[in-house]
């Protein structure tokens, strides 16, 4: 069973993307839930990053507040790099025993690691090609202001902590151009689909 590293930067339309092959049969292991679940009380990441950032990112119940946290990172590179040096192995573990489960199971055509930051975490070295979304700047700013509702230079500091895109081009076995119409878009993942399950 082949594995597939989805990658795009923030708002380049990446879960769009997992939703069509989600729909096709395949397995997505999405790195934002991934996170999530690490992040949660009781797990080693949330002791790590409390006590690191203190009790001032915690909401009433206890639990991580996400946003308030990515507000401190995202302002702040050596934060970002502490939280990244916390998270990320802990994420690729996780990860790897997740992949080793689905293919045990023998359910599904193909396992899709969706990532934003796939690379830099080192995720692509459990993948078997790498699926590049591509939108443009402008794009991908104006996605990220409406959908987290952020300002201009909020959606451009997250974007900025992100490898650029030109950049992740490289790494990307496959492009998937994400500015085109849906249908059109929905039509090269269902091909890039069929031929890695080939």
């Amino acid at each position: 069973m082949k594995v597939v590293g989805l990658t795009g930067g923030i708002g380049s339309g990446k879960t769009t993307i997992s939703r069509i092959l989600r729909d096709l049969g395949a397995y997505i292991i999405d790195e934002d839930v991934v996170s999530r679940i690490l992040m949660q009380k009781g797990q080693k990441v949330y002791d790590d990053i409390v006590g690191y950032f203190g009790d001032g990112i915690l909401k009433e119940n206890g639990e991580i507040d996400r946003k308030k946290l990515g507000s401190i990172v995202f302002a702040d590179k050596e934060k970002l790099q502490v939280l990244n040096e916390i998270t990320h192995p802990a994420m690729v573990e996780y990860t790897k025993r997740e992949i080793e489960r689905i293919i045990s199971q023998k359910k599904h055509k193909l396992i899709v690691i969706d990532a934003a930051i796939l690379v830099e975490m080192g995720l692509d070295k459990l993948v078997d090609e790498i699926w590049v979304v591509y939108v443009d700047r402008s794009t991908q700013i104006k996605r990220v202001m409406a959908r987290d509702g952020l300002s201009y230079s909020e959606a451009l500091n997250r974007i900025s902590a992100q490898m650029p895109a030109e950049e992740r081009l490289k790494f990307g076995d496959e492009i998937i151009d994400n500015t085109r119409p849906l249908d059109e878009v929905r039509a090269q993942v269902e091909m890039l689909f069929y031929k890695a399950i080939e």
